[in-house]
């Protein structure tokens, strides 16, 4: 299946399945050894792979969703994207380690609930971040907590691993989708005025987080076997938090609530709002078979959920 691993249709969860779940290490482990960065940044293979096993293992197993084969599934998705002509042409070593790392921690001990839950039940996290992308904060302090633990990066100069953390942690930071406007603004932007130039470190930087946000939502974008089991995961997890709420008299949270939400409004609300508006500006970017791909998949699954609410709102009505 590693052959394949450039492929947009690649099967995650097939993967996952024949790797015993060891998804994430295997595939980033691959991607790493594949890309020649483990000899190029001369790292010592049992330090990378102790640090992947404990990457790994820091995911929660029991979230339906942010879980580690998402990870796997974010990191394969962003190698996806640094393939592609106009960013393999002028990425360097560092940006590619950069992202593939980012992929790989970017959900890194998600609790399975989101930012607001943590803020009304007021959470250690909540406060220790200030309700300031709580979740982004955690995950990324966690992954510096690991490359420090691992020492995976001890060989270098402390400057070179500090900024390595800074930049890690403004990649990480990019995926808070409250943000989601922010960053889609400035890369409307640069597009506008076509001077994103990539000879410009800050530029691939900023590119980078785009990548990051694009891989993080781009189930709607895969084929629709693929995309319907992410839909019916996150949708789960979702509920799981509004049966909490319910619990415990809190508010329940918008698309939280299975009495008045269904998977299919969900998915066409999540679809139009916030990835076609992503997904067509990187098309503007990088204009590429796996663009036009990735948006003719957002298409069809858009006219499959809809196609559900239909039926649905027919056979109530024969009821």
């Amino acid at each position: 299946m590693l052959e394949k691993v450039g492929c947009w249709s690649f099967d995650i969860f097939l993967f996952d399945r024949l790797t015993n779940g060891n998804s994430l290490v295997m595939l980033t482990f691959d991607l790493l050894s594949h890309l020649g960065l483990i000899d190029h940044f001369h790292l010592e293979m049992v330090k990378l792979r102790r640090f992947l096993v404990m990457v790994q293992e820091d995911y929660h197993s029991q979230n339906p969703y942010h879980n580690a084969v998402h990870a796997a599934d974010v990191t394969q998705a962003m190698y996806c994207f640094l393939k592609e002509p106009k960013l393999a042409k002028s990425f360097t070593p560092w940006d590619v380690l950069l992202g593939l790392i980012a992929a790989a921690t970017h959900d890194l001990d998600h609790p399975g609930v989101n930012q607001s839950f943590l803020i009304k039940t007021n959470h250690y996290l909540a406060t220790l971040y200030k309700n300031t992308s709580v979740l982004e904060n955690h995950h990324w302090r966690s992954a510096v907590g690991l490359l420090r633990e691992s020492g995976l990066f001890a060989h270098m100069t402390l400057e070179e691993r500090l900024h390595m953390e800074t930049q890690l942690g403004s990649i990480i930071l990019a995926t808070d989708i409250s943000r989601q406007n922010e960053y889609l603004s400035q890369f409307r932007n640069y597009l506008d005025k076509g001077d994103l130039c990539l000879d410009n470190a800050d530029h691939r930087h900023f590119i980078l987080q785009m990548a990051l946000k694009c891989a993080d939502i781009c189930n709607p974008c895969r084929t629709w076997g693929l995309s319907k089991q992410w839909s019916e995961k996150v949708t789960e997890e979702f509920f799981y938090q509004g049966d909490i709420e319910r619990k415990y008299k809190l508010d329940v949270s918008p698309l939280c609530d299975r009495q008045t939400s269904n998977i299919a409004n969900i998915q066409i609300g999540f679809i139009t709002y916030l990835v076609e508006p992503l997904f067509v500006e990187w098309a503007r970017f990088s204009n590429t078979r796996l663009s036009q791909t990735m948006l003719g998949h957002v298409g069809l699954n858009k006219a499959s959920w809809k196609g559900m609410l239909q039926e649905r709102s027919s056979s109530e009505e024969a009821d």
